[in-house]
C-alpha cells in the first residue's frame, strides 16, 4: 500500500511540474510575441506639433500608418519575405497623399514631382534604387526591379523610368502626383526663398538656396521588416525636398546613407535632412557600430543620430535587428512612426 501511495505521489508531482513548465513556456512565448518586433515604419520627421494638428488630420495619419502596418504584417504572417513586406507596406504610404512619397510627393522649384526610393535585402546585401523619377506610381517597386532585374544598384531619371516600364511597372501621367497642399507648400517656399534672398543680398550675406527652412527637407516614408526565416529588409521612398533645385538627390536612394540592411546587424531607414545623412553615412554607420563595437540596435541608432546632429543634421530613423529589437530615435519635434510585434500588437506614434 505504501509503495502504491508513493508511486501515485510521484506521478502527481511530475504532472504538477509538467503543468508548471507548460505555463512558463506559454508565458515566455506570450512575452516574446509582445516584445519581438517584425515590422517598423516611419512617415517623416519634422516640426510635428499636437497644437497644430486637428483631430481629423491626426486620425487620418493614424489610420494610414495602421493600415500600412497591417498590410506588412499580413505579408509576413502568410510566409512572404521581408522584401515583400517592405514593398507592400511602402505601397500603402506611397499611395496616400498624406506622406511625402508617391502620391503625396512635394514639388521641386520647377513645379515637378521628382521621387527617389531604395530597397535592400539583408540576407545577401543586394540593393536597388531609383532617383529623380517622375512617372512611376510606386518608386519602391522600381527600386526592387533595379535590384532583381538588372546588374545595377541605382538608376536615375528617364533611364530609370524606361527600365521601370520595361519591367512592367505602372506608369502614370505626372498629374497623378498633384495635390493642392503640396502645391501651396511650394508657393510658400518660393516666396520665403525669394524674400530671404533679397534680405541677404541687401546685407551682403551669402545665401544657400533652398536650405533656410529645415521643415522643407523632411518627409520620407520607410519600412524595416523581419520575416519568418530571420531575414531583414529595408526600404525608403520620398518626394525629396520642397522647392529643391538642379536635380537634387537626397539620402533615401543612397545605400548606406538613408537605407541599409544586413542580417548580421540591422535594417535601417532614415528621414530628415538628407545631405547630412549622406555625409554621415548614417544607415551604414549604425550597422558598423553594431558589427564592430557590439552595440545594441538602440545604442547604435542613438550614437549615429547624435554624430549627425553635431554636424547640424536633424531628423530620425527606424531600425530593426535580427532578434526583433527595434529603435525609433529622432531629434525633431515629432516623427510619424509605428511598429507591430510578432503577436500583432500595433503601436502608432506621432509626437515626441
Amino acid at each position: 500500500m505504501f509503495k502504491r501511495i508513493k508511486l501515485l505521489g510521484a506521478v502527481l508531482l511530475c504532472t504538477i511540474i509538467a503543468a508548471c513548465n507548460q505555463t512558463d513556456s506559454a508565458k515566455t512565448a506570450s512575452n516574446e510575441s509582445d516584445t519581438k518586433y517584425v515590422l517598423v515604419i516611419h512617415g517623416g520627421a519634422g516640426t510635428i506639433l499636437k497644437s497644430k494638428m486637428t483631430p481629423e488630420k491626426e486620425a487620418a495619419y493614424t489610420a494610414a500608418l495602421t493600415k500600412a502596418l497591417e498590410t506588412g504584417y499580413a505579408a509576413i504572417k502568410s510566409g512572404k519575405t521581408s522584401l515583400d513586406a517592405v514593398e507592400a507596406t511602402i505601397h500603402i504610404l506611397e499611395d496616400s497623399p498624406l506622406f511625402n512619397a508617391g502620391k503625396g510627393a512635394v514639388f521641386t522649384n520647377e513645379g515637378k514631382n521628382e521621387m527617389d526610393a531604395a530597397i535592400m535585402d539583408g540576407s545577401n546585401l543586394m540593393a536597388g534604387s531609383v532617383a529623380g523619377v517622375t512617372v512611376i506610381r510606386n518608386p519602391i517597386s522600381a527600386a526592387r526591379a533595379v535590384m532583381e532585374k538588372s546588374e545595377h544598384v541605382m538608376m536615375a531619371g528617364a533611364g530609370a523610368e524606361k527600365f521601370a516600364k520595361q519591367a512592367g511597372l505602372e506608369i502614370v501621367d505626372p498629374s497623378y502626383f498633384f495635390t493642392q497642399d503640396r502645391w501651396d507648400g511650394l508657393q510658400k517656399a518660393i516666396k520665403e526663398d525669394s524674400t530671404k534672398s533679397l534680405l541677404d543680398h541687401g546685407n551682403k550675406k551669402t545665401y544657400k538656396l533652398g536650405t533656410e527652412n529645415k521643415d522643407y527637407k523632411f518627409g520620407t516614408v520607410g519600412c524595416v521588416a523581419l520575416d519568418n526565416k530571420g531575414n531583414l529588409a529595408a526600404g525608403t521612398s520620398t518626394g525629396g525636398m520642397t522647392n529643391k533645385k538642379y536635380g537634387r538627390i537626397g539620402d533615401a536612394p543612397i545605400i548606406g546613407g538613408g537605407t541599409y540592411a544586413n542580417n548580421n546587424t540591422a535594417a535601417i531607414s532614415g528621414t530628415g535632412w538628407g545631405e547630412f545623412y549622406i555625409r554621415s553615412v548614417v544607415a551604414h554607420d549604425i550597422s558598423a557600430l553594431m558589427e564592430y563595437k557590439g552595440m545594441s540596435v538602440a545604442e547604435a541608432s542613438k550614437t549615429a543620430l547624435d554624430k549627425m546632429a553635431k554636424l547640424g543634421g536633424t531628423g530620425g530613423l527606424i531600425a530593426l535587428d535580427k532578434k526583433g529589437n527595434m529603435a525609433m530615435p529622432f531629434n525633431t519635434a515629432g516623427m510619424y512612426r509605428g511598429s507591430i510585434t510578432f503577436g500583432g500588437k500595433i503601436e502608432v506614434l506621432i509626437y515626441k
